[in-house]
């Protein structure tokens, strides 16, 4: 099950859903994903629209605690500042790695505790990307995928660095050990992005944790999002990644660059958290999660 929003803004809106599911392996879902998507009149709406993934890790729930704190905190605070989007991904980012780091050292069981986070911003028509850990964004345009993030870990930097080929980090171990993680030191460098995308009605643009971009390669990307609704779509990849082998945490959200409603009308402004959970008819297996906010 999704969660599918929608509001209109200026040229376009954005429709999108977000999908976490546990996989076949783990026992819990280390993963947070989150949406936001203000209507227009709403406080928030000046703000644009914004959509978070984050990977947790640490020992017993302190990876569920890491990431669900990141979006959190991003969230909040990025809706709390009267900056342009790059400043407020920045504090943001900087707030949620002190609450992570500062509740880590608080409480035993969560010492250690991380996560990725990797989150879009839509407004004015463009969009701006915060990075920092292994989780991904692409954007697909005219059936075209492009990564807009930078993996940051050990072997996509020996890559970047000429040390080795991409099929050799592919085929070599320790190809997830992260070099930056939320939350596991007082200060972080998130890639954040001085700049936003211009985007165009049509662009689809994915986030996902690497318990899919492990599984699921760029050609399926571009096989099933281009001419399928959101929800839709992140159903399919989630199953996709599950048919793979699901052997981590899986989380994805579909965002379209679509017109406006001719008709004018306005979807309605709501603030709400929602956890929605719903079997996925797997006897026996824990169900998907999905959160969003809207």
């Amino acid at each position: 099950m999704a969660t599918e929003l929608g509001a209109a803004g200026g040229a376009f809106r954005v429709v999108g859903a977000m999908q976490t599911d546990v996989g076949r392996v783990r026992s819990s879902n280390e993963d947070s994903v989150a949406f936001v998507a203000p209507a227009p009149g709403a406080p928030e709406a000046k703000h644009g629209y914004l959509a978070i993934v984050a990977d947790g890790m640490g020992g017993h729930a302190a990876g569920e605690v890491a990431s669900a704190l990141a979006t959190e905190v991003v969230r909040r605070v990025f809706y709390s500042l009267e900056v342009e989007p790059p400043r407020a991904l920045k504090a943001a980012f900087e707030a949620a790695n002190r609450a992570i780091f500062e509740q880590s050292a608080r409480e035993p069981d969560c010492k250690g505790m991380g996560t990725t986070c990797t989150a879009i911003v839509i407004r004015d028509g463009s969009l701006w990307l915060a990075h920092v850990g292994d989780s991904r964004a692409y954007l697909i345009r005219s059936g075209e995928v492009s990564q807009l993030s930078d993996d940051q870990t050990l072997h996509a930097q020996l890559v970047r660095e000429g040390v080795m080929t991409k099929e050799e980090a592919e085929r070599s171990p320790g190809g997830n050990v992260i070099l930056q993680a939320v939350g596991t030191r007082n200060e972080i460098a998130p890639t954040i992005w001085s700049e936003g995308l211009p985007l165009r009605v049509g662009d689809a643009i994915v986030l996902c944790s690497d318990g899919l971009s492990n599984l699921v390669g760029e050609a399926e990307l571009a096989a099933i999002i281009p001419d399928r609704a959101p929800q839709e779509s992140c159903r399919l990849l989630v199953d996709a990644a599950l048919a793979a082998g699901g052997h981590d945490n899986i989380s994805v959200g579909v965002f379209r660059i679509v017109a406006p409603p001719q008709s004018g009308r306005a979807d309605q402004a709501a603030t709400q958290k929602i956890a929605v959970v719903a079997d996925d008819g797997r006897a026996g297996g824990p169900p998907t999660r999905v959160v969003a906010i809207r």
